[in-house]
């Protein structure tokens, strides 16, 4: 038997928090959303687990939410394993031939299926995806130089829809094949704003180690919550963007300019990170917009129960 008194918060507060996340469910259900996974978020159990749970509940809640993950950190530790060099030119990992076979082997053989599994804790959800997979990720050669390290080609998103229809969560390997049939290293922000521009995401998140983009990263009270992708461009452009916040909203720039309507940068390393960025009034990143038009155009939900809650107001 439990008593009343030995509750640890009040159902008020509980209501509150359903209350506030209510119009922002409204504004998902039914919405594809691509969440780019890594950082602290991937290499943490914990974490990792809450991240996979989030997912989960997003789904529950109407949303068709798609993970694109790497494995950096983890690919690091099998190349020190098979005595392979680890050698960067211009930020990307150098990777022969014998390397190739070890970044499948981390990134699908291990990476993925470990994702997958999490996952699938919750239920019969995960498939996870490589871009082998039905052709999904064509890729080519980026720079001779840095061997099998390719540039996306296209995207084929029918394998990847075609799970989303059968309400699946396609978790996907950034592993891209090229026309010789062989596996391609791909940096996983390209393909998650590839894959989110194929299939018509209409949000792409980027979980990362920071909160979002700061004016001053000393200063924490100067997080950006909203930027337009006009001011974006016009801060990389400048000059003044911190070399660790670059690669992240130039991320950003590529999904809006391939047709997603918003990106997201969040903290993967904060519990719930991704339902407080999406479901509270006051988030908990920075988003990036195109026009202010295309915020209004969000509040126009897609889905059949969406539909009817919106005609029901």
């Amino acid at each position: 038997m439990k008593l009343a008194k030995d509750r640890q918060k009040a159902p008020e507060y509980t209501a509150s928090v359903l209350v506030d996340a209510f119009p922002w469910i409204k504004t998902c259900t039914g919405k594809t959303i691509v969440i780019k996974y890594g950082g602290a978020a991937m290499v943490d159990e914990k974490l990792r687990d809450a991240v996979m749970s989030d997912i989960v509940m997003l789904k529950i809640m109407g949303v068709n939410p798609v993970l694109v993950h790497g494995g950096g950190k983890e690919i690091n530790k099998n190349f020190e394993a098979w005595d392979i060099p680890v050698e960067f030119k211009n930020g990307y990992r150098v990777t022969t031939e014998d390397a190739m076979d070890v970044v499948k082997m981390t990134l699908i053989g291990k990476v993925n299926e470990e994702l997958v599994s999490a996952m699938n804790r919750h239920g019969n959800l995960a498939v996870g995806v490589s871009g082998a997979d039905a052709n999904t990720i064509l890729a080519e050669v980026k720079d001779p130089e840095l061997g099998r390290v390719g540039n996306v080609v296209e995207v084929n998103p029918a394998y990847i829809q075609s799970l989303i229809n059968a309400d699946y969560i396609p978790v996907i390997a950034s592993v891209g094949v090229g026309e010789d049939g062989q596996a391609f290293n791909i940096n996983a922000d390209v393909v998650a704003s590839e894959v989110a521009s194929a299939i018509g995401a209409h949000k792409i998140i980027f979980l990362t180690d920071v909160d979002g983009y700061y004016q001053d990263f000393e200063d924490k009270d100067s997080l950006v919550s909203q930027m337009k992708l006009v001011e974006v461009k016009e801060l990389l452009a400048s000059g003044q963007v911190s070399t660790g916040m670059i690669p992240k909203l130039e991320s950003c720039v590529r999904a809006l300019d391939s047709g997603v309507p918003r990106a997201h940068i969040v903290n993967g390393a904060k519990p719930h990170s991704i339902l407080t960025e999406l479901l509270t009034t006051s988030g908990c990143g920075t988003v990036i917009y195109t026009t202010t038009a295309q915020v209004r155009e969000e509040m126009a939900p897609l889905g059949l129960l969406a539909s009817r809650l919106v005609e029901n107001m």
